[in-house]
């Protein structure tokens, strides 16, 4: 069954797996095959563990490029993905930062992945990176032109790491109905940074608004998540699952024993 059907269904927990650094960039002293190895790893303990999905995403890549990024990060997630896809069977998606969605696409659709996570796909913002403006309908094309309609688009509103100061005077409900109308799958909300947690209100607000399902896309724990279980269909989870609830640090099994427990207690409620 694929992601888009499963989500119907289910509150999803999804983990992140944020690749070593890819070659070319400032802390790229890894091989392609050193890449692969940890990712796959990685995506095991995942599916052991009984999670319900996988984001790939390049977070290592720091500071990162808008949305251009080169070929070798491009071949590199590539070869990643194709070894993730062939060693777990959970529904599996991508995020090429920075809003590198088109790459995104490429990658999904060579790996037969299920989604990407798309940033930048609505409106303007300021990024870490600079301005990046909304690329929906490139993206859609794109989409079309490489017959990838499978591929579903998970788009972030009100993004992280970001200031929003030109779209001051739209707030997240008009967010969520304008990526519904430019054709997004479903919508993430974050908070203002990584692994901060997601305001309330504006999830609600989102999911009242939107026909889509609703991702929280940050600042989950197994503590907090009894308080978004009702307001959410999906939950992207990466820092709390890393030792010490820090992103870059290496997976912690126990923290994800822990969250998962947290989640089955309130499946079976």
């Amino acid at each position: 069954m694929r992601f888009h059907e499963i989500i119907k269904n289910k509150k999803m927990v999804i983990g992140m797996i944020h690749t070593l650094a890819s070659p070319g960039t400032p802390k790229g002293n890894f091989t392609v095959q050193q890449i692969v190895a940890k990712a796959v790893k990685e995506a095991k303990l995942y599916e052991a563990a009984d999670l319900d999905a996988i984001i790939i995403e390049n977070m290592h890549d720091v500071p990162y490029l808008m949305r251009d990024v080169g070929a070798e990060v491009v071949s590199t997630l590539t070869a990643v993905s194709l070894a993730v896809r062939a060693a777990v069977c959970l529904p599996l998606g991508i995020q090429i930062l920075a809003g590198a969605n088109k790459q995104a696409l490429a990658v999904a659709k060579a790996a037969e992945l299920d989604f990407i996570r798309a940033e930048g796909f609505i409106f303007s913002h300021v990024a870490d990176e600079g301005l990046m403006d909304g690329d929906a309908a490139e993206l859609l094309r794109y989409r079309r032109q490489i017959d990838a309609q499978e591929i579903k688009i998970f788009c972030d509103i009100k993004k992280k790491h970001s200031s929003h100061a030109l779209t001051s005077d739209v707030d997240i409900a008009e967010f969520a109905r304008t990526a519904d109308f430019f054709l997004a799958d479903g919508l993430i909300v974050t908070g203002n940074s990584t692994a901060e947690a997601a305001d309330l209100l504006e999830i609600n607000s989102v999911k009242k608004a939107s026909k889509n399902p609703v991702l929280i896309g940050s600042g989950i724990t197994d503590i907090n998540i009894n308080q978004y279980w009702n307001s959410a269909d999906g939950f992207i989870i990466g820092s709390y699952f890393k030792q010490d609830g820090y992103w870059a640090n290496e997976i912690d099994p126990q923290r994800v024993e822990k969250l998962m427990k947290s989640v089955n207690k309130l499946r079976n409620n």
